[in-house]
């Protein structure tokens, strides 16, 4: 009877090759991009701290982003969104994301966290909202799920999305809408009447209705709460 061969026939593999390491993973490249050096020095120092995350650029307007980033070619973009003089962060963003490919994925990091500004950051592009007061490590995590390209919200800016998406926007009539138009401009009653050809009285009556279905009791907060709701053109 022949032989069976062995099934490890052929040279062993060194104990050298075995052992050999893993290529590396490549950090994630990061441009920062805030108006204030001192937060932009903060956000170098803490990212530092952590493997796998790069700071390759620091932008101090919205300009000087876009055209570090079209030379550094980062995969995220931790944008600030109130930027000082010159383009703002929304803008820069929706420039960002619609550049050449491969375009950057941008993270927005700010103080601000009304409806507003949650609403024209996500529409310009943002793949996610992050406060500044969140932790280190949530900061840490957000940039590796917005370089892999999934969403990253703080909590409380999801608790805002899901809320505002949970409740339909009040159900203004024609009418109410011309008069809100009116007191975004800073219109009185008096020439809102004049130029709807309605009474002040009844200028007065649609404000009443306006004011309750906007749970507000000011002007001023009635122009606010629309502006937040996108309610006003």
């Amino acid at each position: 009877m022949s032989a069976i061969p062995s099934p490890s026939s052929g040279p062993a593999p060194s104990a050298d090759a075995a052992a050999s390491p893993l290529p590396p993973v490549s950090a994630i490249r990061l441009l920062l991009c805030d108006d204030h050096a001192v937060v932009r020095a903060g956000l170098r120092a803490l990212l530092a701290s952590t493997d796998g995350i790069e700071v390759v650029g620091e932008a101090g307007s919205g300009e000087e982003a876009l055209a570090m980033a079209d030379r550094l070619r980062p995969d995220v973009v931790l944008m600030d969104l109130q930027l000082g003089e010159g383009m703002d962060g929304v803008t820069a963003t929706r420039r960002l994301v619609s550049g050449d490919p491969p375009a950057p994925r941008v993270l927005v990091l700010t103080m601000f966290d009304t409806d507003a500004d949650i609403t024209r950051a996500i529409e310009a592009g943002a793949t996610g909202y992050l406060l500044k007061a969140e932790r280190p490590e949530e900061l840490f995590a957000a940039i590796r799920n917005a370089a892999s390209g999934r969403t990253a919200l703080s909590a409380p800016v999801a608790d805002r999305v899901l809320a505002r998406m949970r409740s339909p926007r009040p159900a203004l009539s024609e009418r109410e809408r011309d008069i809100l138009r009116h007191l975004a401009r800073g219109v009185g009653n008096r020439e809102i009447a004049r130029t709807l050809f309605i009474s002040e009285a009844t200028v007065k009556t649609h404000l009443g209705r306006i004011y309750g279905k906007l749970g507000v009791e000011t002007r001023a907060g009635a122009v606010a709460v629309a502006t937040e709701r996108r309610l006003l053109p």
